[in-house]
């Protein structure tokens, strides 16, 4: 019989339980005992939601405190030496001034690094492959050991089975662990490491198995993309090594399809492989002639990362065919771990019926895998009948509904000429123009955006959206909130003020709320690193912007002071990534329809008199596809789609736009491309690494490098960012050089936030003395 089973599960629980007793334990709420209680109740909970939806197979392992890369750098024993222990024994404050900084002379549960409670820079932050997820990366030394240093797998595999549950334990695999990691004090090859840590991977699977796991799923994704011959070879002498140890293994890749290496990831000397058919489906048939006999094939139907419900006739077609030829060999799964999907669409009592029919969240993908293995295993069960029908007619429903496709819009589509996305002069004309007008001084200083979103706004929001408060009496709350925002720039001495983003639940929901075109979820919250939560909007159809979205907030703020008022939006590519997007129609589409959106929005700011507009593009790399021949035709139309939006202005109106985590180097001629006046990127965490691809392409416009990372609550010394922006100096002329924090601030607290920005205000007067 076929068997169904789930790569992972939403760790931050239905209502972000997880995110609200982490931020509790890190305040010193909460204690560590009742941190670990909330924990074990998360687990078990979703243990039996993902069995009461008919999954024969649980994950284990796949709950993390912070982040699953982290947790295995901490079984792993591999801890930077400014966090590590003095006993040598890590804890929870270990993971979490990994995560987030240690900081000294704290008090209750901080984030400090065991004993040692000094200042230490959190380990860098990074996207998660090709999603919005952000893990922390490995730190590897070239004298690096590995040991078995945490407890966590082990101890929930215990729990699992005091449940009575049937599990598989998930571990990320050797090879993915070293590639995600960077090497630190010299250079070094990775790989070189993989022979130290292969004896851990045995030591756990001994472990395991002698807790009685049958199955351990590996998860190998580094298999979808463009592998170097030495890491190919590595995958054979690893898993040969790996063999000899106890258990059942299943290997799993997703995100893409395994393309050149389909044979070696059919042939490694495991028990089964699982493929993902929802991004590369083409893969299908010829892994059905490349699979051993012995070896189990589990594929990955399910959407994973969006939100649709599962058009399951044509997908049990597919299934039908592969288990005549592997019999009970085939096992149906998602596409991936459901940790980048909402917990339980049947929490959303505010969707209209018709839409909330045509969507499913990790429960109900759940169900669906279930079903499908039901199809597979009973073909006669009455729930089967009723629920393919119940499919065909949702699908037929979605295809139809007039409340997608707009005439409008897609005549405004067709109306679009390549000079829609060309400034009208070179940047070199342009940027003399913009300091003429701007009259700045060296090393200018700003912020990204945001300022602390207080429990005083939360609540004014809450209250507005409940007719507690009257439009009247909100705007006046915001403004009251964007008079202090300014006042406080004003007396830090920052050269380029903001008007906070008070009003602004979230970039791209605040923003998604205000274009036809999308709707949105109560509770559909995913996990983008720690304790932050978004909740994306889902893109249904046509997308157009009715009104102008941020006008009349930002043209408030430029009256209360004589500085430059920056003009804050959120871009076409970050729109589209953030959100849970259409599947009836490209990628493409949807963003140059968001593109024109949010064009209308920059020309109504400039009209209002707004210098300067900063449209955030914090996601453009995170949608390049993993393999590098697809690399081109998304770059074209991700930077037409900037192009298309930024390109309405006159010259002497200044267009910043700002990237988070990434590596620039690959795509630094496209990120050139985009023609932004301005760009801010994050980099304090890379040391200011990441300005050497600027610098090797020879960048030529302006770029502000963060100076401190705002997802610790560290406050940097003014000598720190000093350093950092000397660096900085030596790869770009200061001419060209801003000063910024990382990110948005509306994470942090307004102490914290005003002792950093004084410190960056201070620093960037240090170095205008200097270059004096």
């Amino acid at each position: 019989m076929a068997l169904s089973h789930s790569l992972g599960f939403p760790r931050i629980g239905r209502d972000r339980e997880l995110k609200k007793a982490l931020e509790a334990f890190w305040k010193g709420e909460l204690d560590e005992a009742g941190l670990q209680a909330v924990g074990r109740e998360l687990r078990a909970a979703h243990w039996q939601l993902q069995k009461d939806a008919g999954i024969d197979l649980l994950p284990v392992g796949d709950f993390a405190w912070y982040d699953q890369v982290l947790s295995h750098s901490l079984t792993f024993g591999v801890i930077p030496e400014r966090f590590r222990p003095a006993n040598g024994k890590p804890t929870l404050d270990t993971l979490f001034g990994m995560a987030r900084g240690a900081v000294a002379n704290t008090s209750g549960n901080s984030c400090c690094a065991g004993a040692h409670a000094q200042p230490a820079s959190a380990q860098e932050l990074t996207k998660w492959f090709d999603t919005n997820y952000h893990y922390l990366v490995p730190e590897f030394t070239a004298d690096q050991q590995f040991q078995l240093s945490w407890e966590q797998l082990f101890d929930e595999v215990e729990e699992a089975h005091a449940l009575g549950h049937t599990i598989k334990p998930v571990l990320i695999g050797p090879l993915t662990y070293l590639w995600l990691g960077k090497a630190k004090g010299s250079e070094f090859d990775r790989l070189d490491l993989l022979e130290r840590l292969l004896p851990v991977y045995g030591e756990i699977l001994q472990r395991l198995a002698a807790q009685g796991v049958e199955w351990v799923q590996i998860d190998e994704p580094i298999l979808v993309l463009d592998l170097p011959q030495a890491w190919k070879n590595a995958f054979e002498r690893a898993y040969n090594l790996l063999q000899r140890e106890p258990g059942k293994k299943l290997i799993a890749t997703y995100f893409a399809g395994l393309e050149d290496n389909l044979g070696l990831a059919a042939s490694l000397p495991v028990d089964g492989l699982h493929i993902d058919l929802v991004r590369a489906p083409e893969q299908f048939p010829t892994i059905l002639d490349r699979l051993p006999a012995y070896k189990v094939l589990s594929l990955g139907v399910v959407n994973g990362r969006n939100v649709w419900r599962t058009d399951l006739q044509p997908v049990l077609q597919i299934l039908q065919q592969a288990q005549e030829r592997l019999g009970e060999r085939l096992w149906v799964a998602p596409s991936c771990s459901l940790l980048h999907s909402p917990v339980d669409l049947h929490r959303e009592d505010k969707l209209d019926g018709e839409l909330k029919s045509w969507l499913a969240f990790a429960v109900q993908k759940c169900e669906e895998v279930a079903l499908l293995t039901t199809a597979l295993n009973d073909p006669q069960d009455a729930r089967v009948q009723v629920a393919l029908a119940a499919s065909n007619a949702v699908q037929a429903s979605r295809a139809q509904s007039p409340r997608i496709h707009k005439p409008a819009v897609q005549a405004r589509l067709a109306a679009i000429t390549a000079a829609d996305s060309q400034r009208q002069s070179p940047f070199a004309t342009r940027i003399e123009q913009q300091r003429a007008r701007l009259q700045l001084p060296a090393f200018p200083t700003t912020t990204i955006g945001s300022f602390p979103q207080t429990a005083s706004i939360r609540l004014a929001r809450q209250s507005f959206k409940a007719g507690k408060l009257s439009a009247v009496e909100y705007t006046e709350a915001m403004h009251s909130e964007i008079r202090h925002a300014v006042e406080v720039q004003e007396n830090l001495g920052l050269d380029v003020l903001v008007h906070g983003e008070a009003e602004r639940n979230d970039m791209v929901e605040y923003f998604a709320e205000q274009l036809d075109g999308y709707a949105f979820t109560r509770f559909g919250w995913v996990q983008s690193y720690g304790s932050r939560c978004v909740k994306p909007a889902v893109i249904y159809g046509d997308l157009s912007r009715p009104k102008a979205m941020t006008v009349a907030w930002i043209g408030y703020a430029q009256t209360l002071t004589k500085k430059v008022m920056k003009g804050m939006l959120t871009g076409p590519v970050t729109m589209l990534m953030w959100s849970f997007p259409r599947d009836d129609i490209s990628r493409e589409q949807q963003a140059r329809q968001l593109a024109l959106a949010i064009r209308d929005e920059v020309v109504d700011l400039e009209t209002a008199g707004i210098k300067i507009i900063q449209v955030d593009e914090a996601a453009f790399r995170e949608g390049l596809p993993l393999r590098q021949a697809q690399w081109q035709g998304y770059l074209n139309w991700a930077t037409e789609a900037f192009r298309l939006c930024a390109s309405g202005v006159r010259d002497e109106t200044q267009i910043h736009t700002h990237m988070c985590y990434s590596e620039f180097n690959d795509v630094i001629e496209s990120i050139a491309a985009m023609d932004a006046d301005v760009i801010t990127i994050e980099t304090s965490r890379s040391d200011m690494e990441l300005l050497e691809a600027f610098e090797r392409f020879d960048y030529p416009n302006d770029i502000g490098p963060g100076v401190y990372d705002i997802h610790s609550p560290r406050v940097p010394d003014s000598s720190d960012m000093v350093n950092l922006l000397r660096k900085a100096a030596q790869r770009i002329p200061v001419e060209r050089l801003w000063v910024n924090p990382d990110c948005g601030l509306k994470t942090r607290a307004w102490p914290e936030t005003e002792a950093a920005l004084i410190n960056m205000v201070s620093a960037a007067r240090q170095l205008r003395t200097e270059l004096a």
